[in-house]
C-alpha cells in the first residue's frame, strides 16, 4: 500500500481551504498518496486523522503568530491565521512525539522551528537590512534566484548530495534562533539566513525555507525532497488500518 502523506492547507477568508496542486503532484510523483488535512475540526478529530498518516507535509502560507514564540506582533508582520496555527501545532507536535516522517516547506519550516522552541524574524528586511526582493522574489516561482550552502553530514546533504542548491524564495520571515534540538543543514549564500535544518534524532524531520514543490517537475534535487519523505514514510512500521 502506498504511504499516506497528510498535507496541511491554507484557510482563506472566504472559508475555503486548499493548497497549490504542485504539493500534491510532488508527493504523487514520489509514490505517496497526498491527503488534505482538516483545520477547524475538534482536536480529538485532528488526532484521529493523524493516526492514519504515514508522513506529514507542512506547507507554506501565512505568517506564524509571534505569540507562539513569545513576541508581540509588529506592524511588519503579515496577517496570521490562528486556526491554522492551532491545527499545525497539533500535527507537528504529534509528528515529533511519534517520529512521523515530516517535511516542512517555507512556513512549514518556520512552524517546525517554533514548535521545537525556536524563534523567527518577523521581517527580514527590517530586522537584518536584507532587501525584501532577495528572499521574496518577484520572478516566477519556477525560477531560482539564489543558492544555499549545504552543511556536510546533514540530512539535507544525504538527500541532495550537493554542496550548494539553487533555490526559489518567497518569504519575508525566517528562522532567528534555531531550536536547540535541531541541526543546521543550510544557509543562504548571499546573507547567511538559515534555510534548512533537521532533527538528527528522528528518522526524517526536515525543514526547508524555499519552495521545492514549484521546481520538482524541472529539477531532480527538488523532487528528491519529496522522494525522501515518501521513502521514509514507506519504511516506517505500518499500523493496521480498519
Amino acid at each position: 500500500m502506498k504511504p499516506i502523506i497528510g498535507v496541511t492547507a491554507a484557510l482563506r477568508p472566504e472559508s475555503i481551504i486548499g493548497v497549490r496542486n504542485q504539493y500534491l503532484e510532488s508527493v504523487t510523483r514520489a509514490g505517496g498518496i497526498p491527503v488534505l488535512l482538516p483545520i477547524t475540526a475538534p482536536e480529538e478529530d485532528l488526532r484521529a486523522v493523524f493516526d492514519r498518516l504515514d508522513g506529514l507535509l507542512i506547507t507554506g502560507g501565512a505568517d506564524v503568530d509571534p505569540a507562539r514564540y513569545g513576541e508581540e506582533k509588529r506592524p511588519e508582520c503579515g496577517a496570521v491565521i490562528p486556526e491554522r496555527d492551532r491545527a499545525e501545532w497539533i500535527y507537528a507536535g504529534l509528528a515529533i512525539e511519534r517520529d512521523l516522517p515530516t517535511l516542512g516547506i517555507c512556513r512549514g519550516c518556520q512552524v517546525l522551528n517554533v514548535v521545537y522552541g525556536g524563534t523567527l524574524y518577523q521581517d527580514i528586511e527590517t530586522a537584518l537590512g536584507v532587501p525584501r526582493g532577495v528572499h521574496a522574489q518577484e520572478a516566477d516561482y519556477a525560477v531560482t534566484t539564489h543558492e544555499v550552502v549545504v552543511e556536510p553530514g546533514t540530512l539535507l546533504d544525504a538527500v541532495e548530495g550537493l554542496t550548494e542548491v539553487s533555490v526559489n524564495s518567497k518569504h519575508h520571515q525566517a528562522v532567528k534562533d534555531l531550536a536547540p534540538a535541531l541541526r543546521l543543514d543550510a544557509r543562504s549564500k548571499p546573507d547567511g539566513i538559515i534555510e534548512s535544518f533537521d532533527d538528527p534524532t528522528k528518522r526524517f524531520m526536515l525543514g526547508v525555507q524555499w519552495h521545492p514543490e514549484m521546481l520538482s517537475h524541472l529539477r531532480p534535487e527538488a523532487q528528491a525532497l519529496f522522494n525522501a519523505l515518501v521513502n521514509a514514510a514507506a519504511s516506517r512500521p505500518r499500523r493496521v488500518r480498519s
